[in-house]
């Protein structure tokens, strides 16, 4: 396993992380996961992250309860905050009330003292910037949190934040956690050039496109019985790149992989990992062996002819 430093921090991830959206506490049965969160650290990922909405808590407590096995300084642990987590008007955005709360709802969830990065896991229109900066600082402050994030954001509300935190002297975010992939770039126009100037590094997830870059979904063939397509609890996502022209798209980027002499989960993980501002890619497994293959990209190196044969591959279908 390789690591990077999360933006300007000192902290250093994993360069393949391990998610549990959709799978763990969810579709994927909670000792089979915690197997998998083993397999993981052993393998040297040191990069978990997870989010109070996954499964109202249920996530959280399957991590909790898988990393509960090791010392707790020898892992990152991420959780999020921002969506429902009840019926009442407060129990869900960005206010002081509703992060607060939920940050010890996720410690007590999830059997720690603090959490390493807890991240906004969307933007709230409703609550003043500030507020939520503030609570966020009060976290830090009671130690209960070491570094702020986000989720999805748009450049314009990262250089807010930014400079809000920087005019009130707050704890300033360190990393925004976007959908990223061969077929998904639109981070690359304003996110990825103002967070590369501001330090903040990206944790992204879906690198994979849910699973759809494995090449494990064939044009005119039903999904495999095994698949994420396939599960009525986790393909809920998937079927919008299942179509004829991104499944012609990925059947050339096979090709690509094959003449790079590497799967095509490898070739999909090491092009995001081809840019610098990523810190880890974050890959949601329900197995132990596709945990194993996706670890083998860390650190592989992707040369500008593959690059620009990636490119020539997706050019019609991907999204900017």
């Amino acid at each position: 396993m390789e690591y990077r430093r999360l933006g300007d921090t000192g902290l250093r991830v994993s360069e393949v992380g391990l998610g549990s959206w959709l799978t763990y506490g969810v579709g994927v049965e909670a000792e089979q996961a915690k197997g998998i969160i083993a397999r993981a650290y052993d393998l040297g990922v040191n990069f978990f992250d997870t989010a109070n909405a996954y499964g109202r808590g249920a996530a959280e407590r399957v991590v909790g309860q898988a990393l509960a096995a090791y010392p707790r300084e020898s892992y990152v642990l991420a959780t999020k905050v921002f969506f429902p987590m009840g019926d009442g008007p407060n129990d869900r955005g960005l206010s002081r009330k509703h992060v607060v709360e939920q940050c010890d709802a996720s410690l007590r969830r999830l059997g720690t003292d603090y959490v390493d990065l807890y991240q906004c896991h969307r933007f709230d229109h409703s609550t003043p910037l500030d507020e939520t900066l503030r609570a966020l600082d009060d976290l830090v402050r009671r130690g209960k949190v070491l570094y702020v994030g986000v989720s999805e954001w748009t450049a314009p509300q990262i250089a807010e934040a930014l400079r809000i935190a920087d005019d009130l002297g707050l704890d300033r975010v360190v990393s925004n956690q976007p959908e990223y992939s061969i077929l998904q770039r639109r981070i690359e126009a304003e996110v990825v050039p103002l967070c590369a100037r501001e330090g903040v590094g990206q944790v992204v997830w879906s690198p994979l496109a849910q699973g759809v870059l494995t090449g494990k979904y064939r044009k005119g063939a039903s999904p495999p019985a095994d698949s994420r397509a396939a599960s009525r609890k986790m393909g809920g996502f998937v079927g919008h790149w299942l179509t004829d022209d991104v499944l012609d798209a990925v059947e050339r980027l096979r090709a690509v992989a094959e003449e790079a002499g590497m799967s095509m989960p490898q070739l999909a993980l090491a092009w995001v990992l081809s840019e610098p501002n990523v810190a880890s890619a974050i890959v949601g497994a329900t197995r132990t062996a596709q945990l194993e293959e996706n670890c083998e990209a860390a650190g592989l190196a992707l040369d500008d002819d593959v690059l620009a044969a990636v490119d020539k591959a997706v050019g019609e279908v991907l999204l900017r």
